[in-house]
């Protein structure tokens, strides 16, 4: 799937942290404790005992002080596999707290990405409840299906995924302005925002380019509330969409791949 983002951090401060603590080669090195059981063995065991979950915080805040709070500790579908979440981030290791593995888990039968659906779920968005007070809002045909988008008037990828959102049918876009790139940033939002009709020109300057006056940029905005909007939602780059089931991406996607993802959500898949 090709998703574009903006050069900016995508992932949260604890994930750079873990990328800088965990090695490669864990993975290999932990192949061999995992058995050939079957899958359903250790899923229906329920949550992990307290006498691991203890054992493996003790271990792992010795031999890795750098290592974030661990905020759950789960058994996974994998004998001898158990999931760490920090935050929305995870990783894996096995009971003693000799092993981590940064990575995704495949179910092979299936094909299902066990690791992206939990991460979904945990980064899951309560679309009823976005301030869209605050957004920009502009629709095409009927306007039935909607998105959230967290966007930069000066971000260029931001700007090529208002060009494919204009040829996608039947959509409601609300847009959460978040100047997260430069000063020119906010006061380009803020102009935005202030300006007679903020859709018309927020359209012209994402399509056209052309400059928002500058001369109403002084009025009450949602500004800074859309940025700790971001800070609680860990946006981290723009464009960030959010659609309506919840499920989020992180940068631009195409329109054929705006239109799938909206076509399975129609559908409840």
């Amino acid at each position: 799937m090709p998703v574009l983002s903006m050069p900016l951090p995508r992932r949260p401060a604890a994930r750079w942290a873990l990328a800088a603590l965990l090695g490669a080669g864990s993975l290999l090195a932990l192949a061999g404790l995992l058995r050939s059981e079957p899958a359903q063995a250790q899923a229906a065991a329920g949550p992990v005992d307290a006498e691991t979950d203890k054992r493996l915080r003790k271990v792992l805040s010795e031999r890795l002080p750098g290592l974030p709070r661990i905020d759950e500790i789960r058994p996974t579908p994998i004998p001898g596999l158990f999931e760490l979440r920090i935050g929305s981030d995870l990783v894996y290791g096995d009971a003693s707290g000799q092993y981590l593995v940064q990575g995704q888990i495949i179910e092979t039968a299936s094909r299902r990405n066990l690791t992206e659906e939990r991460i979904n779920k945990l980064t899951a968005v309560d679309f009823a409840s976005l301030p869209l007070k605050d957004a920009i809002v502009w629709k095409t045909g009927t306007g039935k299906r909607r998105i959230a988008v967290f966007s930069d008037p000066n971000c260029g990828y931001c700007k090529r995924f208002e060009a494919e959102l204009s040829k996608a049918k039947d959509l409601t876009v609300y847009t959460f302005l978040m100047p997260i790139l430069s000063e020119d940033s906010a006061t380009k939002s803020k102009a935005i925002w202030c300006a007679k009709d903020s859709t018309a020109t927020w359209r012209s300057w994402m399509l056209d380019g052309v400059n928002p006056a500058r001369t109403a940029a002084d009025c009450a905005n949602p500004i800074e509330r859309n940025l700790e909007l971001g800070r609680k939602l860990k946006v981290n780059g723009t464009p960030a969409i959010v659609f309506e089931d919840g499920t989020r991406v992180p940068g631009m996607v195409p329109a054929a791949e705006l239109e799938r993802r909206l076509g399975e959500i129609a559908k409840g898949g």
